[in-house]
């Protein structure tokens, strides 16, 4: 996993909780579930090569 992965889920995580904020400050506690949802999405598609190399890894380590 490289390094710039891990700076792009942080800065995602930065700015998915301040837009959360100040949607619930302002009223839109939905607007706010939605964009922390989609903030998790989007990490998790980002994170999917990574799991599936792993399980591949594990798969090969174990049919030897």
């Amino acid at each position: 996993m490289s390094e710039a992965l891990i700076f792009k889920i942080a800065a995602v995580g930065i700015l998915v909780s301040v837009l959360s904020q100040v949607l619930k400050h302002s009223g839109r506690e939905e607007q706010a579930f939605l964009t922390s949802l989609a903030g998790l999405l989007l990490v998790l598609f980002w994170i999917i090569p990574y799991v599936y190399q792993l399980f591949e890894t594990m798969q090969q380590l174990f049919t030897l």
